[in-house]
């Protein structure tokens, strides 16, 4: 039997958080053993015929003929999300959803797109994508896909429905400044890689590189950005590098520890431990480091959550890394995605929890950054909330220890606004010092 564990976390105060994780093994679930040996059985078969007898009055005698899948689905998800908030059942569609998320790759157009004054508008397209091709510009406002006018609808139901099999058409109607009538776009659909890491040169002595998620393109797509970075200057004048998982929400487990891995020679990443001590699992890192020891600085907020948290901490419980900005989210738990029924659905149940190198659980308390820096929050958005947390989640499994609730994640738009990047700037050049920021490890073999 096999089981696919996924680490991640769920739509939270507005913000939304990806389904992602890594796989290892599929647990089928099947009928029988109803209840656990020290469970009473006899008693539990009465509530299942209750359950019984609640169902066939209901499609019975309810006022409209009830969809009795969905009556299912609902009773269901019910019993399930009143566990954690991060257990709930899928049904097909979600689940599919799931697993393209997963993967990185998808049939689509090739643009980020955002909602602003309720409609939805292009941030950008992707290169080399069929938006791109087509002349689709950032700023254009999609006011209709397929027809259905796009205005007032949630965009993640706008970005399904731009979605599709590759090689399928969808017709776009978009509005542009300066154009007076909308242009009417029918564009084919392709592969669309979500890529997960973007990068830059920060004056030619510090590679910066933003990690958004972890799906299953993450520690490639950072190999490539350090081969980028460190390819552009003399390594002599690289003075370190930064990793900016703020707002990340999580994903995959596998590439969580390829992630740290990229950057330790040695020692723990991260365990997981569950209810049976057997399905306890070490992670180690492999000899090697991507960066050859250069000072790396890790930024996380409130928003870093699951997977970046799991990175943030073994590199920081290795002393490989400098913390730095705002505490975590919080998720220290794991779940497991059990398909259930024909293979239509699944089951995200949570099964473990995961602990750092020194053996902290971050659930319900975060990781807390070296350094703390605080950002200047614009008053016109200061009433917005920027500080959830798993701690303030209903229903969320208990810290082992002190609980933190709330944690500021607003990132400026502008870099020379961001107080976090400019401390981790100044830090790497040596214009700001801190007894926290971790030297190279030849400097500090020369003190």
């Amino acid at each position: 039997m096999h089981r696919i564990v996924y680490v991640f976390v769920g739509a939270i105060a507005g913000i939304a958080f990806a389904l992602l994780a890594t796989t290892t093994n599929v647990v089928p679930l099947v009928s029988g053993a109803i209840a656990s040996p020290s469970t009473n059985v006899a008693e539990t078969y009465r509530e299942l015929e209750l359950f019984g007898k609640v169902f066939e009055v209901v499609g019975k005698d309810y006022v409209d003929k009830p969809d009795e899948t969905k009556l299912i689905t609902s009773a269901i998800n019910g019993m399930v999300s009143k566990l954690d908030p991060h257990s709930n059942y899928m049904d097909a569609k979600n689940y599919q959803d799931m697993q393209v998320e997963t993967s990185g790759e998808f049939g689509g157009l090739g643009m980020q797109v955002t909602i602003e004054d309720n409609v939805v508008k292009v941030v950008s397209p992707i290169d080399d994508t069929p938006a791109a091709k087509a002349g689709i510009l950032a700023g254009d406002v999609i006011t209709q896909v397929d027809g259905e006018q796009t205005k007032d609808i949630p965009l993640n139901r706008v970005v399904a429905k731009m979605r599709g099999p590759v090689g399928s058409n969808v017709t776009l109607a978009i509005e542009r400044q300066n154009e007076p009538k909308p242009i009417v776009f029918t564009l084919t659909r392709e592969i669309i890689k979500d890529r997960p890491v973007s990068f830059r040169d920060e004056g030619g002595d510090v590679g910066y590189i933003r990690l958004k998620e972890f799906n299953s393109l993450a520690s490639d797509e950072l190999t490539s950005a350090i081969k980028d970075l460190s390819g552009k200057s003399p390594p002599d004048r690289i003075k370190g590098y930064i990793l900016d998982l703020r707002n990340n929400p999580g994903g995959l487990l596998d590439q969580a520890i390829a992630v740290s891995d990229a950057f330790l020679t040695g020692g723990e990443i991260v365990s997981t431990r569950s209810r049976d001590p057997d399905q306890s699992q070490r992670f180690y890192a492999k000899p090697g480091d991507l960066i050859d020891g250069k000072p790396l600085i890790v930024l996380i907020n409130g928003g870093s959550a699951s997977a970046s948290e799991i990175v943030a901490g073994a590199l920081q419980d290795q002393k490989r890394a400098t913390i730095v900005g705002t505490r975590s989210f919080g998720k220290g738990s794991v779940q497991t995605i059990i398909p259930v029924g024909r293979g239509d659905g699944a089951l995200r149940l949570t099964t473990a929890r995961y602990f750092t190198p020194s053996g902290r659980s971050i659930q319900a308390q975060g990781i807390t950054p070296d350094i703390e820096v605080l950002q200047q929050v614009p008053k016109d958005i200061q009433s917005q909330q920027f500080d959830i947390s798993e701690a303030t989640l209903p229903g969320h499994i208990q810290a082992q220890g002190q609980e933190q609730k709330g944690s500021q994640a607003y990132v400026p738009k502008d870099p020379k606004d961001d107080k976090a990047l400019q401390m981790a700037l100044d830090l790497l050049r040596g214009t700001e010092a801190n007894a926290a920021f971790i030297p190279p490890p030849q400097q500090a073999l020369a003190r």
